[in-house]
């Protein structure tokens, strides 16, 4: 594969109203952005305009229009992030994506509701059938979904499927589990 070609665009999650919301430098972004331009990856980590509710009219054409997305973008996302790159990946073709701790219901939350990527159907098939590959990182203790929102993520996309026990919605300040398997994908 021509490494040269791939981008790496992180889509932060929201933070569900609360304070200013999520940006591309909170957790483990800092940490995979300076792995993955180790390896000679170019990455974009812009702060999405809308953090608090990250409302996918909003969100879709940024992910586009200024990050630049194409067919040999990858997209990072965590939370929210995730569920806008399964949505952006509905509609565009993409290399591949990374959903951390991502859901496919509003989990009955009125911010997720607000959002509107929850207002149609998902259209599983177009999903897959835009990029190369999927890889998720889930984990049974993660506070805000079950873990059964994932697990269905996983039977419908056929992912490469990571699920853990004790990460809760990986807040965490480095992530090489995430690295590697990039990793292992592209080069």
């Amino acid at each position: 594969m021509d490494t040269g070609k791939v981008k790496i665009i992180f889509l932060h999650g929201n933070n569900g109203g609360k304070g200013d919301g999520g940006t591309a430098h909170d957790y483990w972004f800092p940490y995979a952005e300076e792995e993955f331009e180790r390896l000679g990856l170019r990455v974009i980590a812009r702060d999405f305009p809308d953090p608090k509710v990250a409302a996918m009219n909003i969100w879709l054409p940024f992910i586009q229009n200024a990050c630049g997305a194409d067919e040999h973008s990858i997209l990072i996302g965590h939370s929210s992030g995730a569920i806008a790159a399964m949505r952006y990946a509905e509609q565009n073709k993409i290399l591949g994506s990374v959903l951390v701790g991502g859901y496919y219901t509003d989990t009955g939350d009125e911010n997720e509701r607000r959002s509107g990527y929850f207002d149609t159907p998902w259209n599983w098939s177009a999903i897959r059938m835009n990029q190369q590959w999927v890889i998720q990182f889930a984990s049974t203790d993660d506070p805000f979904f079950s873990i059964d929102e994932p697990r269905y993520i996983n039977e419908q996309l056929h992912s490469e499927y990571h699920e853990f026990k004790d990460r809760g919605h990986f807040f965490d300040s480095k992530f090489p589990e995430l690295v590697e398997s990039v990793q292992r994908r592209i080069l």
